[in-house]
């Protein structure tokens, strides 16, 4: 069982930076998809972006240019670095694993970025 951990969230202001870290208490080399989902309050989680063991990266149409996602199997970490934020990306962010490719089976505890216009 691995366990993810998510640091680097906090308040900044629009137009800014933040880059989350996801750290797992094992080895994330052989988990198939890492990824980092987000939850806004009074709304649906959704999908922000992922990674395969391949290095392939999927991202939410709202991110893309603007988030990249990256993996370290070497130091089992997952970052997102979230650049040109807006106060819609505020939300609570959570790392997830999906080890065999048939849906998320192991999730963080979250960390919350608040974007202020």
């Amino acid at each position: 069982q691995v366990q993810l951990v998510e640091s680097g969230g906090g308040l900044v202001q629009s137009g800014e930076s933040l880059r989350l870290t996801c750290a797992a208490s094992g080895s994330i080399s052989g988990i198939y998809r890492m990824g980092w989902y987000r939850q806004a309050p009074g709304r649906r989680r959704e999908l922000v972006a992922d990674i395969s063991s391949g290095g392939g990266t999927n991202y939410a149409d709202s991110v893309k240019g603007r988030f990249t996602i990256a993996r370290d199997n070497a130091k089992n970490t997952v970052h997102l670095q979230m650049n040109s934020l807006k106060p819609e990306d505020t939300a609570v962010y959570t790392c997830v694993g999906d080890s065999e490719g048939y849906g998320v089976d192991y999730w963080g505890k979250g960390t919350r970025v608040t974007v202020s216009s």
